[in-house]
């Protein structure tokens, strides 16, 4: 008998392995996690295994009446049932608790849900919107505003976040690009994983992290004409050396979980697509986490013409990975069917449930369903003074001074006779930016708010309305003021008795985001008429520009002797944008995306190839246009500062083939302290794959007193002086490389050095 046994535990081994190769899964089944989850998942029955796969939009409001019918109570008798693994949408730790409790205790095996939502730039607490963190080029700040975020985020019950977005983009059009780390992929990974950790802090078991989603995989950022939801199609070296980076240094750092996109790839929507979920995520990459749809992408491959009908849907995505389906419905109503036709097999359904069931596991849920459902903890921690401090930080570090003509910032802070004109200037909804679901509308302190605190001596005039009216909302079109002049002699008249004006235009917070592509990238509605006519009476002007993504402002530029880019802060937008203007803080960001000329000049991105002809020449018969200048109005990495910082010569030291030494001194040539963010790019002049013209490989933010001098060198390895070939091989290979440090992708001191051959393949 004992015999017997033990060769049925063989063969079940065999097996089980068997089935993992056959899935390309990774997740473990010997460590501890492992055996609680194999253990669980040998008590489900089919039913409860694709309930895990099932996520529902918040459908009742849990501490209210249980829903007595239609499509509402159908799924409340799925909670019962154990036919739901997650909800979305649903916060409140009371709301949370009785959710749960529903799961627990009336479900068989009571299984506790995982409760998610869009937490990208804070809950309650907003700090800047994604892209405006990543101009701080502080990995630190970047890192404690995620944690914030989570701190916020579980305290009303909350345990996963649909964040961190990580889709480089090159097109300004594309509204999400707000949510994102920029062009570039050596910074956009570096802020991923900043913001993984984050969320996830160092231990997923306590009641202030969140587990993290990477998002969106792959290739979203390249959407077609930068409109939203469109299709993509990149090459193969795009793919590797520029897309998939940054969601490799997510799955570095631990991510928990894996969001697809909407968009096509090579035909096949991410949804569906096997190679990218199961062969690099799972294979590859060792991915362990699961992987989910988003919202409705299922049941949109239908409309790609892909699926038939939600039965192929489900299909479809299961096959190819799709862990969990958002929305969709397609799993919990055609699953069970698929597995008893042989259509899918229970196999791949267990897969999927074990990464499920792992992240509940690591989470603490299984041994403390309602660890996140603490009223105490939500009325204590929610908008809390030091939450609000880390945000202003944040803003502070994330504003980019674009133009200082004659230093006429900083302003003094007794300055009298400030005009302040335009609307976002006394708004207190717009700063707070997209993507804010969590928060309270209002909440953000004003431009004339934060003016207060410090100058009072200024009067204010709106000039223009920049919406036009009807609902100002997260799911509504804006309609923006593009007739209504009124208030033009009001804004003339004040600036005409002005030493000083400070002009706030821009985007409205839901002008970019998702859904909200733009076809024109300049100031919208009538406030660029408003600009010039104020220009004509007054050309002391201090423009502050509140936007999500980079705008197309030449005549600004050309005109208007101070620029600073203010994007949207969040919460503390006023205060932050206040102590910029009057020098309480020296600003230090830098761009994460270029700035165009001109909307015609999209996709536009610092670290292109080179043509064949790249010019420039003296015949028309090279790489331009006839009517607009190649270069970005401010490149990636651009950035000014209230001190002036001067680099010395480089110093290359290659003796070591493995270990490139690079080193130069940098010292601040002004009369002020400031922060300063040295880059360091590199070109690999010749390769079996064309590479970039430039390249970022690595970047330091110091602080430098007056006259003080800082010493930097940067060890340049395999890992930065490679690339990833057409069929994903990383390889080093020999040659001339150029070098530069600098204050921008355009500007700094260049040296050049010579890579000996070295066994330059890796696996």
């Amino acid at each position: 008998m004992k015999q017997f046994l033990q060769l049925m535990l063989s063969v079940f081994v065999i097996l089980t392995i068997t089935s993992c190769q056959e899935q390309n899964m990774t997740t473990k089944t010997d460590d501890a996690v492992g055996q609680k989850v194999e253990e669980l998942l040998n008590k489900m029955t089919l039913d409860e295994k694709v309930g895990q796969m099932n996520q529902y939009n918040g459908f009742w409001e849990a501490t209210g009446p249980v829903p007595e019918g239609g499509d509402a109570k159908a799924k409340y008798e799925h909670l019962k049932t154990g036919m739901v693994g997650s909800v979305l949408n649903v916060k409140g730790a009371e709301n949370v608790r009785k959710m749960q409790e529903t799961v627990v205790k009336e479900s068989r095996l009571g299984i506790p849900l995982i409760f998610g939502y869009d937490v990208i730039h804070g809950h309650k607490t907003l700090s800047p919107v994604p892209l405006a963190e990543s101009a701080s080029w502080d990995l630190a700040a970047i890192e404690k505003s995620a944690r914030v975020a989570a701190i916020e985020a579980s305290a009303v019950g909350i345990n996963w976040t649909f964040a961190p977005m990580m889709d480089i983009s090159r097109d300004a059009r594309w509204g999400r690009v707000m949510e994102g780390g920029g062009e570039d992929p050596y910074l956009g990974g570096l802020i991923a994983a900043a913001r993984v950790k984050g969320f996830q802090g160092d231990d997923l078991t306590k009641d202030n992290t969140i587990a993290a989603c990477a998002k969106h995989f792959a290739g979203y950022g390249f959407s077609e004409a930068g409109r939203d939801y469109n299709t993509v199609d990149v090459g193969t070296s795009t793919l590797y050396n520029v897309i998939f980076p940054p969601f490799q240094a997510a799955i570095d750092a631990d991510v928990k979980t894996v969001m697809n996109s909407f968009n096509v790839l090579n035909g096949i929507p991410a949804t569906a697509d096997e190679w990218l979920m199961r062969d690099i995520l799972k294979k590859k990459w060792g991915f362990e986490g699961f992987v989910i749809s988003d919202w409705g992408s299922g049941k949109e491959m239908i409309d790609h013409g892909f699926a038939r009908d939600l039965e192929h849907v489900a299909e479809l995505a299961t096959n190819s990975g799709s862990d969990m389906d958002m929305e969709s419905t397609a799993n919990v109503k055609h699953l069970k069917a698929l597995v008893e036709s042989g259509k899918v097999k229970e196999s791949t359904i267990d897969d999927a449930v074990r990464r499920i069931l792992r992240v509940k596991f690591e989470l603490g849920l299984m041994d403390d369903p309602y660890k996140y459902c603490s009223p105490e903890r939500e009325k204590e921690l929610i908008y809390h003074p030091d939450h609000q401090a880390a945000a202003l930080d944040m803003a502070k570090k994330s504003i980019v001074l674009l133009k200082n003509e004659n230093g006429l910032l900083p302003l003094k802070k007794d300055q009298k006779n400030i005009a302040v004109i335009g609307a976002l200037a006394d708004d207190k909804n717009s700063p707070l930016g997209s993507w804010r679901i969590g928060s309270d509308d209002n909440t953000a302190i004003s431009v004339t708010e934060g003016l207060k605190a410090i100058n009072s001596n200024f009067k204010y005039a709106k000039g223009a309305d920049l919406v036009a009216g009807g609902p100002v909302s997260f799911i509504n079109e804006l309609k923006i003021n593009e007739t209504d002049k009124s208030g033009f002699a009001e804004a003339v008249n004040l600036a005409k008795g002005s030493e000083v004006v400070i002009m706030v235009l821009g985007e409205h917070g839901f002008q970019s985001g998702e859904g909200r592509s733009r076809a024109k990238l300049d100031l919208p509605g009538v406030q660029q008429e408003l600009l010039e006519t104020v220009y004509k009476v007054n050309k002391n002007i201090v423009l502050v520009l509140m936007n999500g993504r980079p705008l197309t402002i030449p005549w600004a530029a050309e005109n208007i002797p101070a620029i600073v880019e203010g994007w949207q802060l969040g919460s503390q937008s006023g205060n932050a944008i206040a102590q910029i203007l009057f020098g309480e803080y020296n600003p230090s960001g830098k761009l994460p995306m270029s700035f165009p000329r001109s909307v015609g000049q999209v996709p536009l991105y610092y670290n292109h190839f080179s043509t064949g002809r790249p010019g420039p020449i003296d015949l028309v018969f090279w790489t331009h246009y006839g009517d607009e200048s190649n270069t970005p109005l401010y490149p990636f990495g651009y950035g000014l500062s209230y001190t002036t910082f001067e680099y010395g010569d480089l110093k290359i030291d290659a003796t070591d083939n493995k270990n490139i030494k690079v080193s130069t001194t940098i010292t601040n040539t002004g009369k002020v302290a400031g922060e300063e963010v040295a880059q360091l790019y590199i070109q690999d002049k010749v390769g079996s794959v064309v590479r970039p013209v430039k390249e970022l490989k690595g970047f330091e933010k110091f602080n430098l007193e007056p006259g003080a001098s800082k010493t930097l060198e940067f060890v340049l390895t395999e890992k930065e002086l490679g690339f990833y070939d057409n069929q994903g091989k990383f390889i080093v290979e020999p040659g001339d490389f150029n070098v530069m440090i600098g204050t921008s992708s355009d500007k700094g001191s260049e040296g050049s050095f010579v890579l000996k051959a070295m066994n330059d393949v890796k696996n």
